[in-house]
């Protein structure tokens, strides 16, 4: 099927919800878009560029609904399909794009990437992501625990730090307990762990532990945050009064400095 080509489908990164990390070409779809639709809590955070805009909010668990609905808007009007951070990292784009496969209209559509939770977070506890390290959601909701736990197993044994997505909730207490415990069986008890709620937005809270101390106690973690394990190099960092973790490259060992 052929759209009017009157219309065009954005889906924008809106990065971590403050909206002085949205990128230039994110305000730029925005302004463009007749439509804007998204969940409502990323709409709430960006809401001072939705003047003039036909808003469309969500809620969630209705992703599918979403996505079929920019899709039908965009055959006629330019819409930008809001997700928070990236969208092509546990984001809309993938979903978006099924459906508009699935579907058969002949869309143009653009992807904008966005700062994704783990380097947001990364961010604000020094450099803990230097080098390589991989992200892993504790979410159930579409992935079954058993491939999660099984991904946990090779991720951690790895010697590379470990991002945690969507640690825990209400209706999932205990994922992250799961998760600490697997990796309490390849990494040190003493293995850095920073846990930054809300990065880059109103309500940051960053807290410090080990692995073992983070497993005994796990209250201060939501589904606002983010879970950074270090890998076999990282440490803890002191610059003047700022802790932080560091895991080194390996300038140190090429270089005198």
């Amino acid at each position: 099927m052929q759209s009017s080509g009157k219309g065009k489908l954005y889906i924008v990164g809106t990065g971590p919800g403050n909206t002085s990390y949205l990128t230039k070409r994110a305000i730029e779809a925005v302004k463009e878009s007749d439509y804007v639709i998204g969940n409502d809590f990323y709409l709430n955070l960006i809401e001072e560029h939705l003047k003039g805009k036909e808003v469309i909010w969500s809620s969630m668990g209705k992703e599918v609904e979403r996505a079929r609905k920019c899709i039908e808007i965009a055959k006629e009007h330019v819409i930008s399909m809001v997700s928070g951070g990236d969208p092509g990292v546990y984001g809309m784009a993938g979903i978006v794009l099924e459906v508009l496969e699935h579907d058969g209209t002949d869309i143009d559509f653009e992807v904008i990437p966005g700062v994704t939770a783990a380097t947001a977070a990364a961010s604000r506890v020094g450099s803990p992501l230097s080098g390589d390290f991989i992200t892993i959601s504790l979410s159930d909701l579409l992935t079954p625990l058993e491939i999660i736990e099984k991904r946990l197993n090779l991720a951690t044994q790895i010697g590379i730090p470990v991002v945690l997505y969507n640690p825990k909730s209400r209706g999932r207490p205990d994922n992250l307990a799961i998760a600490l415990s697997i990796a309490l069986r390849f990494k040190s008890p003493e293995t850095p762990v920073a846990v930054i709620k809300n990065a880059c937005r109103d309500g940051e809270q960053i807290r410090y532990y080990t692995l073992k101390e983070l497993y005994d106690n796990d209250n201060f973690v939501d589904m606002h945050s983010v879970v950074i394990i270090g890998g076999e190099e990282s440490r803890f960092m002191q610059v003047g009064k700022r802790k932080g973790i560091i895991t080194p490259r390996g300038y140190e060992r090429k270089y005198i400095y």
